[in-house]
């Protein structure tokens, strides 16, 4: 164990290796892989969510594997936030759709704090593995793909954000749309660590050259008659100093009246909103 704890300190640093090396610990008890195995895939670079299989996000504890894009905690923080700003109800149920969905977190998560009976969830994702992974997370958290009326349900679909064709595959309109959306530019692409480049698919990460790509389809998909209900709500997170970017990238397209942007737990802008009143 020593030993062990050396080579991953090397890597990581003591508190953080001591800190991983327990939960590798524990996880190798019920794994098929020894914990020197466990280490050997942490010191090429692998995620430990990977390693562990899961990530907690909110109430909620995910399975996650690689290509498909590991939730942070920063979409978190703001997803909790979104459950507190609206406020559905079984007499007042909504309709959310969830584009460039991944694990299926956000709406979810969202499923698993609102009221049963209020919400009928769609998450959307270009990657069949996403949409296979999100699937499993709402089977595992017993949340179920059709609905009654009496359950908040979760349905994920194939689809392509950047397809002009895409809204046709899905059912509009919708009260909520939320995404956390491919955003890193080229530039900043290249000097992600080693850890998100060989295992985290480019397709959840890369944004187009400039990292807004998919805020200008997303702009132009809202604007589309009928596609979002009077008084929805748009939830988008963004990159480093894209906030206002994005805001005007909304505002231009006129669906959206009225804009507002969260700042992380560490300060950062983090979260477009934008109301069509």
């Amino acid at each position: 164990m020593s030993m062990l704890l050396q080579r991953l300190a090397a890597y990581l640093g003591h508190s953080q290796a001591a800190l991983e090396l327990k939960w590798m610990s524990a996880f190798a008890e019920t794994s098929k892989q020894s914990l020197s195995e466990l280490v050997d895939r942490r010191l090429k670079d692998e995620p430990l969510q990977y390693i562990l299989g899961s990530q907690p996000f909110g109430a909620l504890n995910l399975i996650v594997r690689p290509p498909v894009l590991i939730p942070r905690p920063e979409t978190e923080d703001w997803t909790i936030r979104l459950s507190k700003t609206i406020t559905p109800s079984p007499k007042h149920p909504i309709s959310i759709l969830d584009l460039c969905t991944g694990s299926g977190c956000i709406p979810l998560l969202l499923c698993h704090l609102w009221p049963q009976g209020s919400v009928r969830a769609y998450g959307v994702d270009v990657s069949t593995d996403a949409v296979e992974l999100a699937t499993e997370n709402a089977a595992r958290h017993d949340i179920p793909s059709g609905t009654d009326g009496l359950r908040n349900s979760f349905k994920a679909q194939q689809g392509n954000v950047l397809d002009p064709a895409f809204p046709k595959s899905v059912e509009p309109p919708f009260d909520v749309l939320s995404a956390n959306p491919p955003y890193i530019p080229w530039k900043e692409y290249l000097d992600l660590p080693p850890s998100v480049l060989r295992y985290e698919d480019p397709r959840a990460l890369f944004g187009g050259p400039s990292g807004l790509e998919f805020y200008h389809a997303i702009a132009g998909m809202v604007s589309r008659p009928g596609f979002l209900k009077t008084d929805a709500v748009v939830a988008l997170e963004v990159g480093h100093e894209q906030a206002e970017k994005v805001e005007d990238i909304l505002l231009d397209v006129g669906a959206i009246q009225r804009t507002e942007i969260w700042n992380d737990p560490w300060g950062k802008a983090r979260t477009v909103l934008g109301w069509r009143t």
